[in-house]
């Protein structure tokens, strides 16, 4: 297993990937610094061949090491709305290896979902989950994203509704009926509460799992024979 990208480890990078790499898969630390220092992965597997480290094991620790590094996530009002994570693979995925991660994504997210073909790019869809794999100078790139759309409604909602009880009390205010309008402004105002509350609460825990199972479900593609134990899904309304 060979690296072609040009990415370079710096000193705590490169102590996760052998610290890995003799103790067999770990969790690498994600305390990532800038990587326009550092040596390379041919410079680390010829280091690692010098204390007795396979150059298969030093690129297997090093790929899980970018892999958990790649997430990405979408803000809404500070709070996680949107996850994603992007790998790259280095090498060409076989259609083999594409059918059986479809099975998996299948299987983790507890649907069907939708495969779509356009010569060497191709997608499975879920609502809002997509994961796309995509062609790259060094073979293929795999991206998994996916909003909360739910969530993001809720929330959107609640504002909204709270947005509409401060101005209806402020218009009822200067004719003296904010008294006789109060039983609706309290409804108003509990319902909007009630749809934010469940909105925000909600995200955290979601946005945790999807970048669990996506990190899971992306190492097992990018280093083959990984166990596959990736973290149980969530209920079906809940898939996207």
């Amino acid at each position: 297993m060979t690296d072609t990208s040009g990415r370079r480890y710096d000193d705590k990078e490169m102590a996760a990937i052998f610290r890995a790499a003799a103790e067999g898969p770990q969790t690498p630390s994600n305390n990532i610094v800038p990587r326009d220092e550092g040596l390379t992965l041919a410079e680390l597997q010829a280091i690692g061949s010098e204390v007795g480290l396979s150059p298969d094991a030093v690129a297997r620790a090093a790929l899980a090491l970018d892999v958990r590094a790649a997430a990405e996530s979408r803000t809404m009002f500070g709070l996680p709305i949107g996850v994603a994570r992007t790998v790259n693979l280095n090498r060409r995925l076989t259609d083999e290896e594409w059918e059986r991660l479809v099975v998996r994504l299948r299987e983790v997210f507890d649907a069907r979902g939708t495969m779509r073909s356009e010569g060497s790019f191709r997608q499975w869809t879920n609502g809002n989950l997509q994961v796309l794999l995509e062609p790259t100078e060094t073979g293929h790139r795999l991206r998994f994203r996916t909003v909360n759309g739910a969530a993001m409604a809720s929330i959107s909602g609640g504002f909204f509704a709270l947005g509409i009880t401060a101005v209806t009390a402020l218009a009822v205010l200067p004719g003296g009926h904010l008294v006789k309008a109060l039983p609706g402004l309290i409804f108003l105002f509990l319902t909007g509460a009630g749809m934010l509350a469940s909105g925000v609460l909600r995200l955290p825990r979601w946005a945790r799992l999807r970048q669990r199972q996506m990190e899971s479900l992306a190492e097992q593609i990018a280093l083959p024979g990984k166990p596959e134990n990736p973290a149980p899904g969530l209920p079906p309304e809940a898939a996207t």
